[in-house]
C-alpha cells in the first residue's frame, strides 16, 4: 500500500502539474509569438533543440543510475546506493564543466551560421542565459532527483517543479507586458535553476542525512552508461533533428510554424509520461524481485497504456486545426494552417508513445548493449530521410524521416522486447495495435462528421468540447480493449480493488 500512495501521488500531483504547463506553455509561447515575432519563437525553439544534443555530455549517466538504483533500492541497501550516488557525482561534475564549454562555443557558431535578421548578440545571449540552468544542475542537483525518481517519489519534484515553473512564468509575463528585451526574458530561467538548487538541497538534507557521497565510488554499477548514450543519441535525433535542419535550410518562421504542432501535440506525450513515470518505479523494482508478477503486471500496462495513447491523440486530432487558428489569430508573418501536419505529427507520436510499453520493457532488463546498433540504425534512417527530404519538402520532409525512422525501429522494439524479455509471441502487442488503430480511425472520423456542423470558434466552446470527447472516447477506448482481453480486464481489477476499497473507507471515516 506503501507504493500505492507513492503512485497515487506522483498520478494526482503529475496530471496537476501538466495541466499547468499546458496553461503556461500556451499562454507564454503565444506571447512570445505576438511581442516578438516568428523568427524569435523560432529561435528560442532551436536553440532548445540544440541543448537537448548538448546533454548528450551527460553519457547516459541518468537512465543507467536509476536502473542500478532500482536494485540496491529494492535490496535495502544503503551503503551501495551511496556507493552509486558517488559515482555518479563525480561524473555529473565533469558534464558540468563540459557543458560550459559547449556553451561557449555554441553561443560564438550559432549566430554566424544560422539565417536570421536577428542581432548577433541577441542570439548569443539567449543561448548563454538558455544553458547555464543546466549547468547548475550537473554540479548541484542532478544526482538527487535520479534518486527520487528510484524511490518513486517524483511527486516531490513534482511539486517542487509547480511551484518554480509558475514564478518562472509570471515574471516573463510581467516582463513582455511591460515590454522588456527578449534578452531579459530569458535570464528568468537561470535564476530559476538557483532556487531548484536551494529546494532541492534542503530537502535531501532533511530527509536523507545518511547519503555520503565520500564512499569508495561504484563506477561498475553504472558501466552500461555508454551504451545508455547510443540510445538516448537515436531518442535524441528523432525527436530534436527536425527543428535544427529546417532552421539551417528553411529559415526560422518555418521552425515557428513546426514548434507550434509539435507544442500542441508534444503537450500529449508529457501527459502520458506523467502517467508513465507516476509507476514505472515499481515495476523497476518488480522485476528483479519477482518476475512473474512483473509479466502479469506488464499485461495491463501495454493494454491501457496504449489505449489511453490513441484515445488522447484522436482527441488532439479533431481539435489542433480549430485550436491553432484561434491561437495564431493575427500572426500573418507565416501560414500556421496545414490541414496534413496534424496526420504527419500524430503519426510520428503514435509510433513513439505506443511502443512505450516494451520499450520500457527493454530498458529495465538493462539490455542497452544489445540493443544499440539498432539505435543506431534508427538515426541513420531518420539522418538520411530527413536530409534528403526537407530539400523538397521542408516540414513535410523531415516528418518523413521522422516517421519512416520509427516505423523500424517501433517494429523493432516489439519484436525483441516479446521474445527476449516477455517471452510470449509479438502478436498480442501488434492486435493491439490493430485494434487501437481501427477505434482511432473511426474517432476522427465521427469527429470530423460531428463538429463540421459545430463552430469551434472559442477557446471555450473548443475547451467544452474537447471535455466531452474525453468523457465518452477513453472509455470507448478502455471498454474496447477489456472486451477483447477480460483476462487482463480482470488482473487489472485484482491490481486496483484493494486500493479502491481503501479510498472508500477513508471517504466513510472522513
Amino acid at each position: 500500500m506503501q507504493e500505492s500512495r507513492k503512485v497515487a501521488y506522483n498520478l494526482s500531483l503529475g496530471l496537476a502539474n501538466q495541466l499547468l504547463t499546458i496553461i503556461l506553455g500556451i499562454v507564454v509561447p503565444r506571447l512570445i509569438l505576438t511581442s516578438y515575432g516568428s523568427e524569435i519563437n523560432g529561435l528560442i525553439n532551436t536553440v532548445t533543440q540544440i541543448y537537448s544534443y548538448i546533454a548528450l555530455l551527460e553519457a547516459g549517466i541518468g537512465l543507467s543510475t536509476v536502473q542500478a538504483l532500482y536494485r540496491t533500492i529494492g535490496c535495502g541497501s544503503r551503503d551501495d546506493t551511496n556507493a552509486v550516488l558517488a559515482a555518479t557525482n563525480r561524473y555529473y561534475k565533469k558534464t558540468g564543466f563540459a557543458y560550459l564549454f559547449a556553451i561557449g562555443i555554441f553561443s560564438v557558431v550559432f549566430p554566424l551560421v544560422v539565417e536570421t535578421t536577428l542581432p548577433l548578440h541577441t542570439i548569443a545571449l539567449i543561448i548563454v542565459f538558455n544553458g547555464l540552468g543546466n549547468v547548475i544542475s550537473y554540479f548541484f542537483q542532478s544526482k538527487y532527483l535520479l534518486l527520487l525518481q528510484a524511490e518513486g517519489k517524483h511527486y516531490v519534484q513534482t511539486i517542487m517543479n509547480m511551484v518554480i515553473n509558475v514564478l518562472k512564468n509570471v515574471a516573463k509575463i510581467v516582463l513582455m507586458a511591460a515590454g522588456a528585451d527578449v534578452v531579459f526574458v530569458q535570464m528568468i530561467g537561470m535564476g530559476v535553476s538557483l532556487l531548484q538548487m536551494i529546494w532541492i538541497y534542503t530537502y535531501i538534507r532533511k530527509r536523507y542525512r545518511w547519503i555520503d557521497l565520500s564512499v569508495a565510488p561504484d563506477y561498475a554499477s553504472i558501466s552500461q552508461s555508454k551504451n545508455v548514450l547510443v540510445h538516448q543519441v537515436s531518442g535524441l535525433i528523432f525527436n530534436n533533428t527536425d527543428m535544427i535542419l529546417l532552421s539551417v535550410v528553411c529559415g526560422l518562421k518555418e521552425v515557428s510554424v513546426y514548434s507550434m504542432y509539435s507544442l500542441l501535440i508534444g503537450m500529449i506525450s508529457t501527459a502520458l509520461s506523467t502517467v508513465t513515470s507516476s509507476f514505472l518505479f515499481s515495476l523497476g523494482q518488480m522485476f528483479h524481485s519477482d518476475r512473474a508478477r512483473y509479466k502479469r503486471l506488464f499485461e495491463c500496462y501495454e493494454l491501457y497504456y496504449m489505449a489511453l495513447v490513441f484515445s488522447l491523440y484522436a482527441i488532439a486530432h479533431i481539435f489542433l486545426l480549430p485550436f491553432l487558428k484561434l491561437y495564431t489569430q493575427g500572426v500573418t508573418d507565416v501560414n500556421y494552417l496545414d490541414p496534413n501536419l496534424p496526420f504527419l505529427f500524430i503519426a510520428s507520436h503514435l509510433l513513439s508513445s505506443g511502443r512505450s510499453a516494451c520499450n520500457q520493457a527493454i530498458n529495465v532488463a538493462g539490455h542497452f548493449k544489445l540493443t544499440q546498433n539498432r539505435a543506431i540504425a534508427e538515426s541513420a534512417i531518420n539522418l538520411i530521410v530527413s536530409v534528403i527530404a526537407v530539400r523538397y519538402w521542408g516540414i513535410y520532409g523531415v516528418l518523413f524521416g521522422t516517421i519512416a525512422a520509427l516505423l523500424y525501429r517501433t517494429n523493432d522494439i516489439i519484436l525483441y522486447a516479446n521474445k527476449k524479455i516477455l517471452d510470449r509471441s509479438s502478436w498480442i502487442t501488434y492486435r493491439r495495435w490493430f485494434l487501437n488503430m481501427a477505434l482511432y480511425a473511426a474517432v476522427i472520423t465521427a469527429g470530423r462528421y460531428l463538429f463540421s456542423f459545430t463552430a469551434l470558434d472559442s477557446y471555450v466552446r473548443i475547451i467544452l468540447w474537447a471535455v466531452v470527447c474525453c468523457v465518452v472516447v477513453i472509455p470507448l477506448f478502455f471498454g474496447a480493449v477489456s472486451l477483447a482481453e477480460r483476462e487482463v480486464f480482470a488482473t487489472a481489477k485484482e491490481v486496483l480493488m484493494p486500493l479502491v476499497k481503501k479510498l472508500r473507507i477513508r471517504k466513510i471515516n472522513t
